[in-house]
């Protein structure tokens, strides 16, 4: 099949429009037209809705994207090494292991830490947990890093890290100023959440009983930064990985408040696509410099697991 009518199918289903995808593309309006009434005509059905300036899928077009976008990043894979090329490697991180953790392992990788002819072009992605998740389904990323949310994957997935988890504050707020705190305290205070399934949220559940059953919670959609400068006032507490919150933590911004219940590490996954051609040794090597990388040692991740059972 001709790629250019997946490229244009792609583009509409990207851009919600045949306009907007011509214009992205850097083609008339009627070549784009043009390109997907072909398309529909070598598959025999219709893969879009038209609707004045904008396009929707049909559930033949909802069922060919993933494909699509499948069969040209091969044709990328393919072009890259025909002309001898580093491979692509389109990576997912989460904000929290984006700033504070994935530039050491990427440094690695670049300087040869894993070896010769391991190097690829990586276009790193920065975005929360769910929208990592979307991109990586619709085919759009070939390898993410997440903490772990205690969900199981039928892809090839690997833990390549652990981090300690930890209840913060402002220095002035009210908890901050006792030596430990129990979870019957915690309740009257304002609870933060970054995003519905994050680390923040996904950790109440990881106690012997529910830690946060009545607390007041906020959610604060798509932004730690935010979260954090709503902490730093002390508008209210939450539970992070260290690597979170390690500068605020430093600079003096945030506390740690000592729970009377101690709080399991939490495990860093990558989970990636299977068939990478040239790029998969990269994964590979990465995943053994990210388990390198582990910010939290062995000795240590066992001696808290011991403590929190």
């Amino acid at each position: 099949m001709d790629s250019r009518y997946l490229r244009a199918f792609v583009a509409v289903a990207e851009h919600g429009g045949i306009s907007a995808a011509a214009q992205a593309l850097g083609y008339a309006q009627s070549s784009v037209s043009a390109q997907l009434k072909r398309l529909e005509a070598d598959l025999g059905v219709s893969v879009l809705v038209r609707a004045g300036t904008g396009a929707q899928l049909t559930e033949a077009g909802t069922r060919l994207l993933p494909y699509a976008r499948e069969s040209l990043e091969l044709e990328e894979r393919m072009r890259r090494a025909a002309r001898g090329g580093r491979p692509r490697l389109r990576i997912g991180a989460q904000e929290s292991l984006a700033h504070a953790w994935m530039p050491e392992v990427l440094a690695a990788l670049e300087y040869g830490a894993g070896g010769t002819d391991t190097g690829a072009d990586v276009e790193l992605t920065v975005a929360p947990r769910r929208a990592l998740e979307q991109a990586f389904v619709a085919g759009e990323l070939d390898l993410v890093f997440q903490y772990d949310n205690g969900v199981r994957t039928v892809r090839p997935h690997q833990v390549v890290g652990h981090d300690r988890t930890l209840l913060v504050a402002a220095p002035a707020h009210p908890l901050a100023r006792q030596e430990t705190v129990t979870p019957e305290q915690l309740l009257c205070h304002d609870f933060l959440v970054a995003e519905r399934g994050c680390t923040s949220e996904m950790l109440m559940d990881r106690f012997d009983r529910d830690l946060l059953a009545g607390a007041q919670q906020t959610l604060l959609q798509g932004s730690m930064a935010a979260l954090l400068r709503l902490l730093g006032h002390g508008r209210g507490i939450t539970l992070l990985p260290h690597l979170t919150v390690a500068r605020e933590l430093e600079e003096g911004e945030l506390v740690e408040l000592r729970l009377t219940e101690p709080i399991r590490p939490v495990s860093i996954v990558a989970q990636w696509r299977p068939r990478l051609g040239p790029a998969e040794r990269t994964v590979h090597t990465l995943l053994a410099l990210a388990r390198r990388a582990d910010p939290l040692p062995e000795v240590t991740r066992t001696a808290q697991a011991a403590q929190a059972s």
